[in-house]
């Protein structure tokens, strides 16, 4: 199995990527930002890297050019954004990474491309960069944006990651536990003078209690409405800390 270290500033999707990255028996290291990176990556060498582009401090393209500069990119980089234009994804190879994942990620192509990475780091270095595909073309910002409001839920898995063990127990229970007792607000009571991270998080719970309450308590449709693959609702509404009793439907 193989050291993986996961850059990104979404606390959500760090820690999505390394509950995944357990499940499959690799060690996670997890930096929230450059700065992180740089002394992660100077404590443990990876084998592999996880870099998402898009960073309030320093952003992924960035920290990749400094690595190369000072000789420390002998470790596979795969670049992870939501936001890039092929134009970026690109660049990023023509510096050195090996590839480029988009967001949302499936599990699948999660897996798939670390493991191919893994095979071309044994096998050292390649000089010709891989090409980019899959990519959707899109304007960049022109400073960093905070990704969309949704980007730990709809921005992320509508893979089958139910594979791992803790979506499927989840899934068996038919509901999540350990619920939030915080109240909740109307939609137009909502702060717009809180921080970002605990605004969207607000946003968030309003949002799928409405469809919770809509759908009657139906997983399935409530998944098909907000766009998410069930497992990975589920694992939203416990991280937002809204309880499923067992007497909503699946």
């Amino acid at each position: 199995m193989a050291r993986i270290l996961v850059v990104d500033d979404e606390v959500g999707i760090r820690e999505l990527l390394s509950e995944i990255l357990y499940d499959e028996g690799h060690t996670v290291d997890l930096a929230e930002n450059a700065a992180a990176a740089r002394t992660l990556r100077n404590q443990h060498r990876p084998d592999v890297v996880l870099l998402d582009i898009w960073m309030p401090d320093t952003d992924g393209v960035t920290l990749l050019k400094e690595w190369a500069s000072q000789g420390l990119l002998d470790m596979p980089v795969i670049m992870m954004s939501g936001h890039a234009t092929i134009d970026t994804a690109v660049e990023a190879t023509r510096i050195g990474a090996t590839d480029f994942l988009e967001k949302p990620i499936t599990m699948t192509r999660l897996l798939k491309t670390i493991a191919s990475a893994l095979d071309r780091g044994r096998a050292g270095p390649k000089p010709v960069a891989q090409p980019v595909t899959a990519i959707r073309s899109s304007s960049p910002p022109p400073s960093y944006v905070q990704p969309p409001i949704l980007t730990t839920g709809s921005d992320y898995g509508r893979a089958p990651i139910g594979a791992s063990s803790a979506a499927e127990s989840l899934a068996e229970m038919g509901q999540v536990g350990g619920g939030d007792t915080r109240p909740r607000q109307p939609l137009h009571e909502l702060s717009l003078d809180l921080p970002l991270r605990e605004a969207r998080d607000a946003f968030e719970r309003v949002y799928f209690e409405h469809h919770l309450a809509r759908e009657g308590g139906s997983m399935t449709r409530v998944a098909d409405k907000t766009g998410l693959e069930r497992t990975h609702l589920y694992r939203k509404l416990k991280q937002l800390g809204i309880e499923l009793s067992r007497k909503r439907s699946l």
